[in-house]
């Protein structure tokens, strides 16, 4: 368990340790070594509907500083992910009614063969009826919303449990070091550069980080637990992305650690679920009934019940209503940021 063990020494990140004699070779792109250029895949798709890259792809982004995710000034984004058949990067962009990706590294054919999917080519939009006027505005204002579908489970999962119990800061801090720290580096242009994106690390390197390095990036003993035994369960965890997002939220919750709240989180992003909406949250309930009902103190059954009439659409009732920012009023201060890496 993190925190349970005495420091050893890591690796050293000098050529000597890493990559020079007695050491395993270097990746390419790591300590100077250059990074050769690989031809990108490209695939074009076009979608049957209007498709809002920023607001599809949007959920996959674990803060603004994500070492996965970029979203660029020409409209262009860029992901760095671990398939199963190994890390890619691809680039989506959308112009003129079609969507156009470039794909790298050998999880290229994976993503591409994705992509429809990834936009939104399972969601089904239409089915939805707004019930009240701040969902029917958000809808009207933002027609390009699509629910993503992204087919992996561990890279929603990592992050949603670091998510628990603390501020989006202090998790999203905790990713993006673990990420630099222990991923490596995205295959393709994405991967050199002053800002290069990283692919997240494989479960077995994700079971091998030191207990004082989870202390360093701010994760509780807690936390860092329960991304052990997920890992030690990839291949399993990861078979829940062709079930029913019932089914796999019933699998991932057979992790002690795992409960309704990151069950719904992951299954949202990997399933594409619009109904699984998410309960034990913070701040959800209140801002739910605030929108439907003026009721800022709602509570999850409050909340369920307000989301009733959305049956079958609740998740994207529920992100409309964020997307329409009415939200009550803050009356109290943010929560504290305890970072325990400086203890």
């Amino acid at each position: 368990m993190a925190g349970r063990f005495p420091q050893r020494p890591t690796l050293p990140r000098g050529p000597e340790g890493a990559g020079g004699a007695g050491g395993a070779p270097l990746p390419a792109g790591a300590a100077g070594i250059p990074r050769q250029a690989a031809p990108a895949r490209t695939r074009r798709w076009v979608p049957d509907g209007p498709l809002d890259l920023g607001l599809t792809l949007g959920p996959l982004r674990r803060g603004p500083a994500d070492p996965t995710f970029r979203a660029t000034a020409d409209g262009s984004v860029w992901r760095a992910c671990r398939t199963p058949a190994g890390p890619g990067t691809m680039r989506v962009r959308a112009y003129g009614g079609e969507v156009t990706c470039e794909a790298w590294g050998p999880g290229a054919e994976w993503l591409l063969e994705q992509l429809p999917q990834l936009l939104g080519a399972a969601d089904d939009p239409g089915a939805f009826v707004p019930r009240h006027r701040v969902v029917a505005l958000a809808r009207h204002r933002r027609p390009g919303l699509r629910l993503t579908r992204t087919g992996l489970v561990l890279e929603s999962l990592i992050p949603s449990v670091l998510e628990q119990k603390v501020t989006t800061d202090e998790a999203y801090r905790a990713w993006r070091l673990l990420v630099r720290r222990f991923g490596e580096p995205a295959p393709g242009p994405a991967g050199a550069g002053e800002r290069p994106m990283c692919v997240m690390p494989a479960a077995r390197t994700w079971s091998l980080i030191p207990s004082w390095e989870w202390h360093r990036a701010g994760v509780d003993d807690k936390r860092a637990a329960t991304i052990l035994r997920a890992v030690r369960l990839a291949a399993r965890l990861e078979q829940a992305a062709g079930m029913p997002a019932a089914r796999a939220r019933a699998r991932l919750e057979v992790v002690p650690g795992v409960g309704p709240w990151t069950s719904a989180e992951v299954v949202q992003r990997s399933h594409g679920a619009a109904d699984e909406v998410t309960v034990g949250d913070l701040h959800l309930p209140g801002i739910v009934g605030w929108a439907l009902a003026g009721d800022r103190d709602a509570d999850d059954s409050a909340m369920l019940r307000l989301l009733e009439p959305y049956a079958g659409q609740r998740h994207r009732a529920a992100r409309l209503i964020l997307l329409s920012g009415h939200v009550p009023a803050r009356r109290k201060p943010k929560m504290p940021r305890v970072d325990i890496g400086l203890l």
